[in-house]
C-alpha cells in the first residue's frame, strides 16, 4: 500500500483536466507536490487554490523535451527529497485516419504521450527506487485497450504506453524494487483534450469534422476530472496494476476481452445508441 498523506507527488499535466484534478486531491489527502505544464497560469492558478496547506511548488515543463523533464526531475527532487510519486498525465489528441495525419504530426504527438512518459520514467525511476516506497503512474487511455479508427496516432501512443507500463512493473518485480507501477486507462472523462486537439493535415472538411468529433465527445464524456482523480489515488492507495476508470471503459475492456480481433463492430453500435441518447 502506497500512503498518500506525507507523501510527495510529481504531477504532469497538472494545469488543467485531471492532472489538475490529482493535484488538488492529492493536497487535500495530506500530500506536498511538485506540478509541472507548460501553462504557467494554470499552474499558477492550481497552486493558489491549494493555497498554504502543503507545499506546492511549480514547473514550467514542455513533456517532448526530455531537458526540460530532466531538469524537472533535479529541481522537483531538490526541492522535495522526499518526493516518492510521480504521476505521468500529460497527453494532447490528434484527430484525422492514417492517411490523413502527416509524419510530423504523429511525431509531435508520440513525443509528448509516450516518449514523455518514458524520458519522465527515466529521470525519476532512480530517485523513486531509493524510497522506502514510491509509487509511478503512468496515463495510458481505454483506446490503449480498443483502437478505434480516426485514433492511429494516439491509439499508437497509449498502447506503448500500456505495453512500457507493464513490462517495466514485470523488471521492478524481479528486481524487488520498492517502486510500484500502475497504468490508467480513463474512458470518457470531460476534460478539454477534443477541444485542444489538433486535425490531420490532410483532413477534408476538418473544421466540421472537428466540431463533430467535440460534440460527440463531449456526449459520451461523463466521468468528471474530479472522479476520475479519486479512482487513480484509491488505485496507487491500493497499488493496482491496472486502473480503469468510468463504467464505459470497464465495459470496452470486457468486450475486447471476449471478442479480441472483433470487438469494434458492437463497440461501435453501443456508442453511437449513447451518442444519440444525449
Amino acid at each position: 500500500m502506497t500512503a498518500i498523506r506525507g507523501a510527495v507527488a510529481a504531477v504532469t499535466g497538472a494545469a488543467s483536466g485531471i492532472g489538475r484534478a490529482l493535484a488538488k486531491e492529492l493536497a487535500a489527502r495530506g500530500a506536498d507536490l511538485a506540478l509541472a505544464d507548460r501553462d504557467e497560469v494554470g499552474l499558477a492558478e492550481v497552486a493558489s487554490e491549494i493555497g498554504t496547506a502543503r507545499k506546492v511548488t511549480t514547473h514550467r515543463v514542455d513533456v517532448s523535451e526530455p531537458k526540460e523533464i530532466a531538469a524537472f526531475a533535479a529541481d522537483a527532487v531538490a526541492a522535495h527529497p522526499s518526493l516518492n510519486i510521480v504521476i505521468n498525465n500529460a497527453g494532447v489528441a490528434l484527430l484525422g485516419h492514417f492517411t490523413e495525419v502527416d509524419q510530423a504530426q504523429m511525431e509531435w504527438l508520440m513525443n509528448i504521450n509516450f516518449w514523455g512518459v518514458v524520458h519522465s520514467t527515466r529521470a525519476f525511476l532512480p530517485h523513486l527506487s531509493r524510497q522506502r516506497e514510491a509509487h509511478l503512474v503512468n496515463l495510458s487511455s481505454i483506446f490503449g485497450i480498443v483502437a478505434p479508427p480516426g485514433q492511429t496516432a494516439y491509439c499508437a501512443s497509449k498502447f506503448a504506453v500500456r505495453g512500457f507500463s507493464e513490462a517495466l512493473r514485470h523488471e521492478l518485480e524481479e528486481e524487488n524494487s520498492p517502486v510500484r507501477v500502475s497504468v490508467v486507462h480513463p474512458g470518457g472523462v470531460a476534460t478539454n483534450i477534443a477541444r485542444n486537439s489538433r486535425s490531420g493535415s490532410g483532413m477534408a472538411d476538418a473544421n466540421t469534422r472537428r466540431n463533430e468529433a467535440i460534440e460527440r465527445f463531449e456526449k459520451v464524456a461523463t466521468k468528471s476530472p474530479d472522479r476520475a482523480a479519486l479512482r487513480i489515488i484509491e488505485g496507487i492507495e491500493k497499488n493496482k496494476p491496472r486502473i480503469l476508470i468510468g463504467s464505459d471503459a470497464r465495459f470496452l475492456d470486457l468486450v475486447q476481452r471476449l471478442r479480441p480481433s472483433t470487438y469494434w463492430a458492437p463497440i461501435a453500435k453501443q456508442i453511437e445508441r449513447r451518442a444519440n441518447k444525449k
